[in-house]
């Protein structure tokens, strides 16, 4: 069977396992139920996920234009300290980023590679955690907008990584510790005005269960400009990456915007 559509992030069902979907415009497929087959993917073009146009993808599944010009790719996305709609200050779109900005936030501990630390929006959990592809996550702070959100994250930054090491979390090789006990920590860390939303005791330590048959020893990442046809057998899903049988990697979050053929 064969399915064609503009690649987006996998969309998730948080359970024991995750459940994973591919969704495109006319139809969707549930990619647990191609775990230990083969699987064809080929590359076909573009289509930038703002405008709608053929053009090359630049980043984020945007083309050039939209990246620079689009409220949604905007500085604060990447570095949520540098947001501004609290000050009633616009960046390239104001009304929209008062609805994203201006909205419960969380500040967290994630176990992906090592431990991180993260921000995401309250509405985004345990999503953010599982496209991060983190095997456990518990909240610091729940703060009610970006800003406060992202002065914490980098005030925490001195103290933990905030980027995940993508072939430990693949591979699996990933240091237990208690994030729980971490957490206890941090309270003397963060800055003055957010101590009032720490969780000291908070009950919320998240465990995420992934479908994977086998976790591959090495990784090489699948570029489709590079490798536009090819074929392998799933053996796992993780974050948002497809584990295949020979090692070989698919992100399908750095690949959005790409059009593609899936042959099941």
């Amino acid at each position: 069977m064969q399915y064609e559509g503009v690649l987006t992030k996998m969309q998730t069902e948080f359970g024991n396992p995750i459940q994973y979907y591919l969704v495109f415009e006319d139809s969707f497929l549930n990619v647990n139920q191609l775990l230990d087959k083969n699987l064809e993917i080929n590359f076909v073009g573009y289509q930038c996920l703002n405008c709608k146009k053929k053009k090359k993808i630049f980043r984020q599944g945007f083309c050039y234009d939209c990246f620079y010009s689009s409220a949604a790719v905007g500085d604060w996305i990447m570095k949520p300290e540098l947001s501004t709609a609290h000050l009633g200050i616009q960046d390239r779109d104001l009304g929209y980023e008062e609805k994203v900005q201006l909205q419960p936030h969380i500040v967290y501990l994630a176990l992906s590679s090592e431990v991180k630390v993260g921000v995401t929006r309250k509405t985004q959990v345990p999503t953010r955690w599982i496209d991060q592809g983190a095997n456990e996550a518990i909240s610091i702070v729940e703060v009610p907008n970006r800003y406060l959100a992202g002065i914490t994250e980098v005030a925490l930054k001195n103290h933990y990584a905030d980027k995940t090491n993508w072939r430990k979390m693949l591979t699996n090789n990933v240091e237990h510790v208690d994030l729980v006990a971490e957490r206890l920590k941090l309270e003397n860390l963060i800055p003055s005005e957010v101590q009032e939303y720490f969780f000291l005791n908070k009950n919320d330590l998240y465990e995420m269960h992934y479908p994977v048959l086998e976790y591959p020893t090495k990784v090489k990442s699948l570029s489709l400009e590079k490798t536009p046809n090819f074929t392998g057998k799933l053996t796992g899903i993780k974050g948002q990456y497809l584990l295949f049988e020979d090692g070989t990697v698919f992100n399908i979050r750095s690949s959005e915007g790409y059009v593609v053929t899936v042959t099941v």
